[in-house]
């Protein structure tokens, strides 16, 4: 593949020089990500969160990230952020200036992250190299596992996922692949705790109340009717428990003797909801099914 067309397959951004196969041994590979990708809000999204994050439990040490992509390879504040999460102090020196002292340092606190996440090495989607190296995908897979660890309640785009671009030095030259990335977990419906159809209702559609009201007090009155009973207020009418109970009976077929409890209460203490033998008795009568 030439390297013209390599170029506009990348669609890198300006300034960014496509790699030559000598930069790159045999079987080696480096992945880009295209504007495409970086632009994408979610991804965008992702960055700002994960970053106001850094910054707020960096704050007492006046440490401030501004690009994910600079800022974190060094190690230099991935050391800070792990020991105040961790709540422990590695043995590394906190300063380095070298790149062989940095890549020292970064191999130290990669390793106790590694440890405090449960991982091997190999599990891990980040390392050293890559890290260092200023893979953005890298660093954002190591700060939302830490975030996931440490912070399970910072509320993460779900489902964020951009398309990378693989080059693999080979012996016929450069080849290239289109991946997707998949950085935070996807997120469905049934993922979600179920909504409250009242609730909803009270929300979306507050003007239907009085008529979802109406229409199960015509329901009620009409399982209700045998009885010689009917309901006009659903508000106070079933404050005492004692239509709720009939209503039980007459939906499931239940024979509800009078003793179990009072028709007429009096008091809070003589309320069907009160005694748990009142619903125990429910189920004793229904030998009496009529």
């Amino acid at each position: 593949m030439e390297l013209e067309s390599l170029y506009d397959l990348l669609q890198l951004p300006k300034g960014v020089e496509p790699p030559a196969e000598e930069m790159l041994s045999q079987g080696g590979k480096k992945r880009y990500l295209p504007p495409t990708s970086r632009k994408d809000p979610k991804f965008e999204e992702l960055q700002k969160v994960l970053m106001e994050w850094i910054n707020t439990t960096l704050l007492p040490e006046h440490i401030v990230v501004r690009s994910l992509e600079e800022d974190m390879f060094d190690g230099l504040i991935l050391h800070h952020l792990f020991q105040r999460l961790a709540a422990l102090k590695l043995e590394a020196e906190d300063i380095a200036l070298t790149a062989t002292s940095q890549k020292h340092k970064l191999a130290v606190v990669l390793e106790a992250v590694n440890r405090s996440l449960q991982l091997e090495e190999r599990q891990a989607k980040w390392s050293v190299e890559t890290i260092f190296n200023k893979d953005l995908l890298s660093t954002l897979h190591l700060l939302v596992a830490l975030a996931k660890r440490f912070q399970p309640n910072l509320s993460l785009p779900t489902n964020v996922q951009v398309e990378v671009i693989t080059i693999e030095s080979t012996k016929s030259g450069l080849k290239s692949e289109k991946l997707v990335e998949q950085l935070t977990e996807y997120s469905t419906d049934k993922d979600q705790p179920p909504k409250d159809v009242f609730d909803e209702l009270f929300k979306l559609a507050p003007e239907k109340v009085n008529a979802v009201k109406e229409a199960i007090v015509n329901f009620v009155n009409q399982k209700l009717d045998r009885l010689g009973l009917s309901v006009q207020n659903l508000d106070t009418q079933f404050a005492d428990g004692v239509i709720l109970l009939l209503l039980i009976g007459q939906l499931e077929g239940f024979f509800l003797h009078l003793k179990e409890f009072y028709l007429t209460p009096n008091s809070p203490a003589e309320m069907a909801p009160a005694g748990s033998s009142t619903l125990a008795g429910v189920g004793r009568g229904r030998s009496g099914r009529h």
